[in-house]
C-alpha cells in the first residue's frame, strides 16, 4: 500500500488563533535523550493515530477496489481489508517520515510545522532514517502476504512514494503527483483479490481517486499558502488562487464520471450509483461553502473527505450485494 503525506503531510490541524502566515525561528536542538524520550520524539513522525485523516484518505481507495473486486452477491474480503488497513497505517507513517526528512528545512520556518521532531532538532536525520527502515520493513511484511502480481505492483509505487515530497519544489502541481501516489491502492486492491488488474475498472477508479486527491489536497494547501509564498513552496492552491472553486468543481465532475465508468465496467447496481450521487452532493457542498482564506474552514472541509470515501465504500458493498 503506498503512502501519503501532503504538502504539509495532512497531519497538523491549525490551532485556534494561529495564523499560517506567521514564521517561527528554529528551536534549539534538544540534548541527547534516552530510549523512552527518543521513542516519544519518534512517535510524532507517524502521526497516524493522533490525526488519522491522512491514513483514512490513503486507505479508502483500497477499500473501494477490494469491494468492487468481490464476487457478485458477496461482501468484501474482510481479511484483505484488514491487511490494507495495517498497510495504510504503516505506509502513511513511512510517508510522513520521508516527507519530514526532505522538508526539515522548510518545516522549521512555518509555525504549524516547526514543532515536528526533525525540524525542531529533537531527533537526528540518522535516527529518522533508522525509524523509516523499521516502518518499511513492517510494510514489506504486509506486501509479501499478497500474490506475486500485487507484490510487483506495490513495489512499483516506491519511486512515487520517495520523490513526491520533492515535487513542491519543482511544480505547482504536486497535488497531482500526490494523487498518483496516494491512490495506488485503487489498483492494488483489485489485483490482491483477482490476481491481476482489470484495467477497464481499475484505471477509471484510479483516475477518480486522483481527481479526489486534487480536490481535498488543494483545499488542504490553502492553509499554508501565505507561508508557502514566502519560503518558495509550490502548490495548486497558489496556481489556482481565486479560481480554486472552479477547478475543484471540474475535478469533482471528472471524479464522478470516472466512478460511473468504473461502475458500468463491473456491472454495478442502483446502490452504487446512489452513493456516487451522494458523493457528488457532498463535494458540491464542500466547494460551495469553502472559504479558502480561513485555515480552520479548509481543515474542516479537508477532514470531511473521509465521509466521501466511506459513502462510496458503503455504496460499493450494497451495490455488490444487489447483484
Amino acid at each position: 500500500v503506498p503512502l501519503r503525506c501532503s504538502v504539509r503531510t495532512h497531519c497538523s490541524k491549525p490551532t485556534a488563533g494561529e495564523a499560517p502566515a506567521s514564521l517561527t525561528p528554529r528551536r534549539a536542538a534538544a540534548p541527547s535523550r534516552g530510549p523512552p524520550l527518543l521513542v516519544s520524539s519518534l512517535a510524532p513522525l507517524t502521526r497516524g493515530f493522533c490525526l488519522p485523516s491522512g491514513t483514512w484518505l490513503l486507505y479508502l481507495p483500497c477499500t473501494w477496489s477490494v469491494g468492487l473486486a468481490a464476487e457478485p452477491g458477496c461482501l468484501p474480503d474482510w481479511h484483505m481489508l484488514s491487511l490494507f488497513g495495517i498497510g495504510a497505517v504503516l505506509m502513511r507513517g513511512a510517508g510522513c517520515t520521508i516527507n519530514d526528512m526532505w522538508d526539515r528545512g522548510y518545516d522549521k520556518k512555518v509555525a504549524r510545522t516547526a514543532s515536528r521532531p526533525l525540524a525542531a532538532g529533537d531527533i537526528s536525520t540518522f535516527q529518522a532514517f533508522i525509524f523509516l527502515g523499521g516502518q518499511l520493513s513492517l510494510a514489506l511484511c504486509v506486501l509479501l502476504s499478497l500474490n506475486y502480481y500485487s507484490i510487483v505492483l506495490g513495489t512499483a509505487s516506491l519511486p512515487l512514494v520517495i520523490t513526491y515530497p520533492l515535487m513542491k519544489r519543482i511544480t505547482y502541481w504536486p497535488q497531482l503527483v500526490l494523487g498518483l501516489t496516494f491512490n495506488w491502492g485503487a489498483l492494488l486492491g483489485w489485483s490482491a483479490i483477482r490476481g491481476s488488474c482489470e484495467w477497464s475498472v481499475c484505471l477509471p477508479l484510479y483516475l477518480a481517486g486522483v481527481m479526489w486527491t486534487l480536490v481535498y489536497d488543494t483545499i488542504y494547501a490553502h492553509q499554508d499558502k501565505r507561508d508557502d509564498i514566502i519560503i518558495g513552496v509550490k502548490s495548486t492552491a497558489l496556481q489556482f488562487k481565486e479560481d480554486t472553486k472552479q477547478w475543484l468543481g471540474g475535478f469533482s465532475l471528472a471524479m464522478l464520471l470516472s466512478l460511473c465508468i468504473a461502475g458500468m465496467n463491473c456491472n454495478q447496481t442502483f446502490p452504487y450509483y446512489s452513493a456516487v450521487a451522494a458523493v457528488g452532493a457532498h463535494l458540491a457542498h464542500q466547494i460551495y461553502t469553502l472559504d479558502i482564506d480561513k485555515p480552520e474552514d479548509c481543515w474542516k472541509k479537508f477532514a470531511s473527505n473521509r465521509t466521501v470515501g466511506v459513502l462510496l465504500f458503503i455504496g460499493i458493498v450494497f451495490g455488490n450485494l444487489w447483484k
